[in-house]
């Protein structure tokens, strides 16, 4: 059987981070009642339209994320997750990855253990800094404290695995900075860290105050401050498995795994994508749209059939995102090509220029090569 990912969207947020581009609106402007109703719906009326039956699929994994999904009520949780369990019955197996975003500011001890009793079995954390002024500068709702109070409860209610997110290369942070915020999740042993460096969005209210300004880490303070996080992780038992995703043994998150795996995947809600069969899918951004007609394939934003040759491209770019890179043997068997006769070239060039290394039949990224990953991936495209 396939393994099949599924993602649903909340787009709520108490209110948007000021460095935030992601498709998010603050709780007031539309009803979640409504919203959920709609993608109750959604979930209906699709689970067969991607010849999803028989056999051909197991579940493996189910992403709520946002947006702030811990806004939603534990009866609201509940709702969706049966609903995706009713539906995908004939894929539904025992070891299901089911992962919930939440933020501090918007949990209880009451909420997260109605959320693990719902079946959520992973929750992800976005924590973002122990640093109550860098928070502040981002935007966040939470301080320090109420990430520690809430990842404490989380605890308590039940939850074993749980990741934190944090980000680098923020407006004055610096490397003592960077490190307390390290110490203080690898204290607390979660099971996996996802790192990202800020990236200035247009549109953002971040954009609009630091574009063109000294106000952020220069590239090289950046990069010093990726090694720095990837060293101090490795020291303390985190292995690196993806550029900005670390975890404890065997604790690799399953979902975000599928998607540079290129496993097919299902999206529910408001844009949420999906990729089936080599088609990709996204569903309208458009909330008056969405809630009226969620059903509506004429409303995807895109819909867009992959060729061999697109295929191969993202085979190659999400694959080297990975540390364990692309098997040359895999590669011949979905697309009954050897490897260098499509890409042996600029392979060839990226191995002398220090970027990749072929070794046992697996191609990888150096840590040159990390550092250059934009370059790296261009190549294939």
């Amino acid at each position: 059987m396939k393994p099949l990912g599924i993602y649903v969207h909340i787009p709520f947020c108490v209110r948007k981070c000021d460095y935030c581009d992601f498709l998010s609106m603050p709780v007031g402007n539309e009803g979640m009642d409504d919203y959920i109703y709609a993608l109750l719906c959604e979930i209906k009326g699709y689970a067969g339209k991607f010849n999803c039956v028989g056999d051909r699929y197991g579940l493996s994994s189910i992403y709520i994320g946002g947006g702030t999904p811990s806004l939603l009520s534990a009866d609201s949780v509940s709702m969706i997750t049966d609903c995706i369990r009713r539906q995908f019955a004939y894929a539904y197996g025992k070891d299901v990855e089911i992962t919930m975003e939440a933020n501090p500011g918007t949990v209880s001890p009451d909420s997260l253990k109605s959320y693990r009793e719902c079946g959520i079995n992973r929750l992800s954390i976005g924590l973002q800094s122990v640093n109550d002024d860098e928070l502040r500068t981002l935007g966040r709702i939470h301080d320090a404290e109420a990430f520690f109070k809430a990842f404490d409860a989380a605890k308590k209610a039940g939850f074993d695995n749980i990741n934190v997110d944090i980000m680098t290369a923020l407006p004055g942070q610096t490397l003592d900075s960077l490190e307390n915020t390290l110490k203080a999740v690898t204290d607390l042993s979660c099971t996996h860290i996802s790192a990202y460096s800020l990236i200035l969005e247009e549109g953002t209210p971040f954009y609009k105050r630091y574009a063109g300004t000294d106000g952020l880490p220069g590239e090289e303070k950046e990069r010093e401050m990726y090694h720095f996080t990837v060293s101090y992780l490795k020291e303390h038992g985190y292995k690196r498995y993806e550029i900005s995703n670390f975890s404890l043994p065997g604790y690799e998150s399953r979902h975000n795994s599928a998607y540079w795996k290129r496993n097919d995947y299902l999206g529910f809600g408001l844009g949420a994508s999906s990729l089936v069969d080599n088609t990709r899918y996204k569903n309208t951004v458009n909330m008056c749209d969405y809630l009226k007609h969620p059903l509506s394939r004429d409303l995807f934003e895109e819909n867009i059939s992959l060729s061999e040759r697109d295929r191969m491209a993202e085979h190659m770019f999400l694959g080297l995102r990975l540390s364990e890179g692309v098997s040359e043997e895999e590669f011949g068997k979905e697309f009954e090509k050897e490897i260098d006769e499509i890409y042996g070239r600029e392979l060839s060039r990226l191995v002398t220029e220090g970027l990749l290394l072929r070794d046992g039949g697996r191609i990888r990224l150096t840590e040159k090569g990390v550092d250059y990953g934009n370059y790296v991936f261009s190549r294939f495209l």
